[in-house]
């Protein structure tokens, strides 16, 4: 029988919910235990892949094609459990699928009301998670938002329903915040209780309380939050910011004892737990070799979780090459405005574009993509950064005067990066890109096999535009190298520039296969690169990039 463990948050937003989450699934995992992880949000959209990133963060895609919320990278990173399209359910999926029904006359002329039709549509959404694989032992799901907002009512609803239904498999853990009051001098437990009473009134009791503070909680405090809040004073637990890193998270857990509190809630085996990889990954973190710089130029970068997998991924490569790494960000719309680009963006070892859309700095990625390839700095271009490193070789080297993206300019006499076919005529925007996981073939003796070391690979895409074949052969007679290509289609995949140390770009998002523990090939070479560029350019450091 399938434990299940759910997670709610009170007093606010952003006190990490998803990476609580995923740090409690990995602890179980290396307990033996075979878990999988739900995300409800309580938004209407249907997915995040229609929202601004400055309202959302990053769109994280899973293999089988489904846009879904950030906390999802969090869980492919700290844990390896299956993540796809029953692994992410908005508000907004759950009406359409209920609407759908009765449209069709599912309900038999039956009144569609919130009770029971969509609280046990998300109870269906818990159990198709949970079922998804054979031999799921533990189902963590996190609730989005706040206790207390209305949007994520009928999710808590459910939740007690569920529970109701399933008494003894079944558990309540409830993140909430614990302020320190520099002028009081004092830390106070006031915020938790009210939390806890919005969750009581509902119907929900928690059975752990996980305190969200800046320093460790005197016993004095838990005893008032276990005697408040009616929870069991083993089970109050506080959850300190960490020093050095999130991946310190699991292992502050750990030493309270959270993984062994839930075996024992549910009577599961407690196997013996080996985090000695953890560890050792821990410790190249707090002791790097040296320090290098990358810089990243986009158009969301005030909001840092628009690339939240990108920044992960550029960490597990530093690690991988045991070297800390500064992340400085600039605004592509503002790289021109402050006058040359060298000015603009210099003092970093090598540079990164990420995937967008839109116009807005377009200009921007291109002049930092002509800096790169002129100066031999590293760059690094994830999807719309590829078709960046693209239109600038055709316009700096080809010599093709206004060469383009058709999505920047529908008219260009040379299309290099065009709209798939299939996309001609779309009307609607959510879920049409190519969208999931596709095979690539890679081309021998590239930077793109040498950093794989195997011939045929697999990673995820989220785009609506490709590099224009018709332009391929006046390409690769000048250098531009297509090492990689989709798998019984002739779409280039991954583009190299033959006479540079490392400039490569790529149509699809490998950040999200990247783990701390097993860093992404390409970004473990990247930060490679930029090591070997600061070594060789240590003379002028400082100056040139």
């Amino acid at each position: 029988m399938t434990k299940y463990v759910f997670i709610t948050g009170g007093v606010l937003s952003s006190l990490g919910k998803g990476l609580t989450s995923a740090s409690i699934a990995m602890l179980l995992e290396k307990r033996g235990l075979k878990i999988c992880m739900l995300k409800l949000d309580p938004y209407l959209n249907v997915d995040p892949g229609t929202m601004n990133p400055f309202q959302h963060g990053e769109v994280y895609v899973t293999d089988d094609g489904a846009e879904t919320d950030l906390d999802l990278g969090h869980y492919y990173r700290y844990t390896n459990a299956t993540l796809s399209k029953a692994s992410n359910v908005t508000t907004g999926q759950i009406y359409d699928t209920v609407l759908k029904k009765e449209r069709r006359g599912d309900y038999l002329g039956k009144t569609v009301q919130v009770i029971p039709h969509i609280t046990d549509e998300i109870k269906q959404r818990i159990l198709l998670c949970a079922g998804f694989e054979e031999g799921t032992q533990v189902a963590l799901i996190e609730i989005g938002g706040t206790v207390g907002d209305i949007e994520s009512q009928p999710f808590m609803e459910a939740i007690r329903q569920f529970r109701y239904e399933r008494p003894k498999d079944c558990m309540n853990i409830h993140l909430t915040y614990v302020p320190y009051l520099k002028a009081a001098g004092e830390v106070k437990s006031k915020p938790t209780q009210h939390s806890i009473q919005t969750l009581r009134s509902i119907g929900i009791m928690p059975d752990m309380i996980l305190c969200r503070c800046e320093k460790p909680l005197s016993e004095d405090i838990k005893d008032k939050i276990s005697l408040f809040c009616s929870v069991r004073r083993e089970m109050v637990l506080d959850e300190i910011d960490v020093e050095h890193s999130i991946y310190e998270v699991p292992m502050s857990l750990y030493q309270q004892g959270i993984d062994s509190k839930i075996c024992d809630f549910f009577d599961l085996p407690k196997n013996t737990i080996d985090l000695s990889d953890w560890e050792k990954m821990l410790h190249k973190i707090r002791n790097p070799k040296e320090k290098i710089t990358v810089g990243i130029v986009g158009k969301y970068v005030q909001h840092q979780d628009a690339y939240k997998s990108v920044f992960e991924a550029l960490q597990h490569g530093a690690i991988a090459n045991d070297v800390e790494l500064e992340i400085k960000c600039f605004e592509s719309d503002k790289v021109l405005q402050e006058g040359d680009v060298i000015d603009a963006i210099k003092g970093c070892d090598g540079y990164l574009v990420p995937g967008g859309f839109g116009e807005r700095g377009w200009m921007g990625k291109i002049m930092t993509a002509k800096y790169c390839r002129e100066k031999k700095i590293p760059y690094f271009g994830l999807c719309l950064g590829m078709q960046v490193m693209s239109v600038e070789f055709a316009r700096h080297v080809l010599k093709l005067e206004d060469a383009n993206s058709t999505e920047m300019d529908a008219n260009t006499p040379h299309p290099v990066i065009s709209l798939l076919t299939e996309q001609k005529g779309m009307e609607n925007l959510g879920g049409t890109m190519r969208l999931g996981s596709f095979n690539c073939l890679l081309k021998p003796d590239t930077k793109a096999s040498n950093a794989y070391k195997q011939e045929k690979i697999a990673e995820r895409h989220r785009h609506r535009l490709e590099f224009n074949n018709a332009y391929k052969e006046q390409f690769e007679k000048n250098g531009f190298v297509i090492s990689g290509s989709m798998e019984n289609k002739p779409l280039c995949e991954i583009a190299e520039i033959a006479d540079h140390p490392w400039m490569v770009g790529v149509q699809f998002h490998p950040e999200f296969k990247s783990k701390p523990s097993l860093p992404h090939p390409l970004f473990r070479d990247f930060v490679a690169a930029m090591i070997a560029y600061k070594k060789e350019n240590a003379s002028y450091y400082g100056t040139h990039g």
